[in-house]
Order: C-alpha cells, then structure tokens, then sequence
C-alpha cells in the first residue's frame, strides 16, 4: 500500500482553493524558506515536540520511552534526537498532550476516508480536497494515486506546490489535478538560492511546462518586506504573468505566527526582525498588479 508522512489534514479550510476545502499537508520540501510559516513540514521524517505551557510535570513519557531519550532540566523535558526513534510513545501517555509527534505514516486509502467524511461540504460549496505540504509532489507515488482516487470520488482537486520538482512529477499528477496553486517566491536566482536555498530555473521551467498543457494556475507570493516585496519585483511578477496568460494571484502577507514552532523544533528563525507588511503596503502592490490587468487577492 502507498503511504506518505502527513502532517495534517485541515478541515473546513477556506484559503486553500475554491469552495469549502479539506487540505492534506505533506512532510518534506527540497526547499528552506527562510519564512516558512509551517516548519514543521520542512523535514521528511517524524519529529517530536514538547509545549511547555501544557506539561504538567509526570514524567510519564520519560517512564515510556524504550529509547532513553528523554531527560528533565530545568529548561524542562529535553530530547536526545539521536536516541529518539520517533515511534510516538511519549505523546500517547503524554495526559495534558504536551509531547506531540509530527508526521503520521497514511496509507492514500486512510487519507482518503478522512477527507470523504466532508464531501457534502465540497458538494454544497464547490469545494473539494487541497494536497499541500512541504511540497506534496515530492512524494510523487502518494500523490499521484491520491488525487487519482480524488477524483474517481468526483471532488475537486487542488496541488499546492513551490513548483521545485521534476518535470515528470508534474507529468504525474497533471490528469489529476484541477487547479495548481504555484508559489513565485523571487525571480532573482541570487536572492533565491539565499533565502531559498535552491535555483528558480526549474520552478519556472515546471510554470510554462503545466501552462503549456493548459493547466489552470493561480500564482501566489508569500510578501516578506526587504526580500521579494519591491515594486519593481512584483511589477516583474505581473509581467510574467501577462507573459503567460495568467489573471489570478494571491498576495499572502508575511506574519511571525510561525516563530514558535521554529523554538519548538530547535530551529534558527533568522528574520524575526523584520516587521510584518502593513495594509497600506500590501494595497500598494495590490494596486501595481491591477494596473497589468491581473486580479488580485490579499491573503489566502
């Protein structure tokens, strides 16, 4: 049976296509953001975290663990990453659910049961199911039979990607898919690999490929301010699109939601200076891409 590391299935999600949807995140991405907002997902692998505000001092995953790989300080409970096998014991005894493992191993049937239990919701609002991530087409097998299923179901299908796959994996899943949700992060290959960590002639490779199969895309641009939010960079974007044929583009403004998480998983947040877009920024830029004919969504 196929199976693929999820990190969590959101239901009742209105930001994530069309309609009321259901979104299967995936763990894993051949990319590091530097803004990530859902660090979790980065790796490919389980983790297991801990929350301080919800430990309640029992000790009961330290007596569960066969791995040892648990200890308290006065920091609170530590975890030795090379002991830990990532089986998920400590967070089933764990009474106030302070110890939580990230990323659960699915079978595309288990997958499919969960988003099912909505599917008068996509049926009354013309929604349907979203495979997100990480970046979801990195597993490739997974989601091709996924989103095959999906749509022997009749539901509406959307892949959320940073589009940083093999053109084959694209291939995949292209009789499949409905609607392409596609992140343009920067055009700058520099200012890519820096915050990035990887080039953007492949992403944009995969763009004109999936356009030239006709595929239906809607572009959307995380705004991180000093990084990619320059009216010239987003004047360049809306070329691109014109370019391309494309109309809809999401503009979904940076927040420091996020620097928690990168606490929790031992993770360097290195932009928590930066300040979040104000409205008047993000209607600035707004107002750039209309002037090039293209329709333009803040947030979601």
């Amino acid at each position: 049976m196929t199976t693929a590391i999820v990190s969590n299935i959101q239901k009742y999600s209105i930001h994530d296509g069309p309609g009321i949807r259901t979104t299967v995140f995936l763990k894993g991405c051949p990319l590091s953001c530097v803004w990530c907002h859902n660090p979790e997902t980065q790796s490919f692998h389980s983790e297991i975290i801990w929350y301080r505000e919800k430990c309640i001092g029992c000790m009961s995953c330290m007596e569960a663990c066969s791995q040892q790989a648990l200890k308290a300080s006065k920091q609170g409970i530590q975890i030795d990453m090379e002991r830990c096998i990532r089986c998920g014991t400590c967070a089933h005894v764990c009474p106030s659910l302070a110890m939580e493992i990230l990323g659960k191993k699915m079978t595309v049937e288990q997958v499919l049961a969960e988003v099912s239990k909505d599917a008068i919701f996509y049926q009354q609002s013309q929604g349907g199911v979203t495979l997100s991530g990480g970046e979801p087409l990195s597993q490739q097998e997974f989601a091709v039979e996924f989103l095959k299923s999906c749509k022997e179901q009749g539901y509406h299908t959307v892949v959320d990607t940073c589009g940083f796959v093999p053109e084959v994996a694209i291939d995949a899943v292209l009789p499949y898919v409905d609607l392409f949700l596609y992140d343009i992060k920067h055009l700058d290959d520099e200012a890519h690999e820096k915050y990035m960590k990887a080039p953007i002639a492949p992403i944009l490779s995969n763009l004109r490929h999936i356009i030239k199969k006709s595929a239906n895309v809607w572009i959307r641009v995380p705004i991180v301010p000093t990084i990619n939010d320059a009216p010239e960079h987003i004047l360049r974007i809306g070329a691109l699109m014109q370019e391309l044929g494309l109309k809809e583009i999401y503009l979904l403004p940076y927040h420091k939601m996020a620097a928690a998480k990168y606490h929790r998983l031992h993770l360097p947040y290195t932009i928590s200076h930066l300040a979040e877009p104000t409205a008047e920024q993000m209607q600035e830029l707004r107002e750039i891409l209309c002037k090039q004919g293209i329709n333009v969504h803040i947030g979601g």
